[in-house]
């Protein structure tokens, strides 16, 4: 029985015969190519079939540089837009300070105008910080008694009366808003000339009309400006508006509330106006009888007739 070898073992020609074979092969191609081109059109065609097979051996790297390029990208974006989110915080910060400035211009043309229009002698002060009574109603500005503050002047901003300085310090001043339930400023309505009290009501930010009558004309609207007979603040400063009236039809006063007309949580930089503050103390009750009682008496002498004189 005959037993061919399989065709991995099966001897043919010897190796070096094919080797040298091979290499004439190669060689004639070489020189084929090199003189007449003519390998040109089969290597494209090579190079045509083998290109699919190229690219599916490059899908794996592929897809390793897109994956990498995706998270590099990825990263690049999120830095990007933390910087941009940084930029945006930034000009919010700095649009608002713009905002403030502008809006601390405007008012400081406005304390100007109004600085010239007084008559009397102001300076500018700006608001460093609120008091720390918590149940007060109290700020304190950067001018004091070297600038000429003393307590009792009043101050303005240019929608209308602030307050009443209350202490003055040598660099700084305690002011205390007409809100204040110890303050009471004396006020008159505009359109009627009605005088009356106006107090502070606290922390509601409101102003109080108090003792007034029921029947009182006095309507929602109205305004009210200081009526100068304190002799403290000048007359004609805008005080407040009258915001809710209540009329109490079994008690003799109404209920009036008033809205104060200056920017008491607005402004920052107001207007301290110098004024004298030496008044002349009221003259006591017994004073005043002897000025008007005992002296009417020893005129009313003088002045009649002698009448003893005649009787003789």
């Amino acid at each position: 029985m005959e037993h061919s070898p399989p065709p991995l073992f099966r001897q043919g020609a010897p190796a070096f015969v094919k080797m040298a074979l091979f290499a004439l092969v190669a060689i004639a191609l070489l020189v084929a190519d090199s003189r007449m081109h003519t390998l040109g059109p089969i290597r494209q065609v090579i190079n045509m079939m083998l290109y699919p097979i190229q690219q599916v051996a490059l899908l794996p790297r592929s897809a390793i540089n897109l994956v990498g390029e995706y998270f590099s990208s990825l990263t690049e974006l999120q830095k990007e837009i933390g910087v941009l989110q940084q930029q945006q915080l930034e000009n919010a910060q700095t649009l608002q300070q713009t905002q403030n400035l502008v809006t601390e211009n405007t008012n400081l043309r406005k304390l100007l105008e109004l600085r010239g229009q007084t008559q009397t002698k102001s300076i500018v002060g700006e608001i460093l910080y609120d008091a720390r009574d918590p149940f007060t109603r109290k700020i304190i500005l950067n001018r004091g008694s070297q600038d000429g503050v003393i307590a009792g002047q009043p101050v303005i901003d240019s929608n209308g009366v602030i307050g009443q300085v209350t202490r003055a310090f040598p660099l700084t001043s305690e002011v205390t808003l007409l809100t204040d339930k110890e303050q009471a400023i004396p006020v008159q309505v505009v359109r009627n000339g009605l005088r009356s009290v106006a107090y502070g009501r606290g922390q509601s930010g409101l102003l109080d009309l108090r003792f007034m009558p029921a029947n009182a004309d006095v309507q929602t609207g109205d305004v009210l400006v200081t009526s100068g007979i304190d002799g403290v603040y000048p007359p004609g400063l805008s005080v407040a508006k009258i915001s809710q009236v209540e009329n109490v039809a079994s008690g003799s006063f109404g209920r009036i509330l008033c809205q104060p007309t200056a920017g008491m949580d607005r402004n920052r930089q107001l207007l301290i106006l110098l004024v004298d503050m030496n008044i002349q103390p009221r003259p006591a009750p017994e004073e005043t009888a002897e000025r008007t009682g005992r002296r009417r008496p020893r005129a009313a002498a003088a002045s009649a007739p002698d009448t003893t004189g005649q009787a003789q």
